[in-house]
């Protein structure tokens, strides 16, 4: 799992079958001290409730086709939670 900010949406007009009703969100990737870290990248939004600012947590690959309500279908990352809070921790 990684952290990221929802900095924006995308509006899809066509849906791949399977994907109709997800939002799809554009993702900045964060380090653990929620820096940006590479370029921001489109997420389909597992939890149906993340928003632009939002901090939250995604997967990528096979994990995130299965992270939505109709599986397998094709995604490279999806939102899986929104984060509460982040606790730096150390190295």
């Amino acid at each position: 799992m990684q952290l990221g900010r929802v900095v924006g949406t995308v509006v899809a007009t066509t849906a791949y079958r399977g994907l109709e009703g997800v939002p799809l969100l554009i993702v900045q990737p964060l380090e653990r001290d929620l820096t940006p870290r590479g370029r921001p990248l489109v997420a389909a939004d597992g939890v149906a409730m993340a928003g632009p600012g939002e901090l939250v947590y995604f997967v990528a690959s096979r994990e995130a086709s299965l992270a939505l309500p109709v599986t397998f279908v094709p995604v490279d990352h999806a939102i899986v939670g929104i984060v509460d809070a982040v606790d730096g921790g150390g190295p």
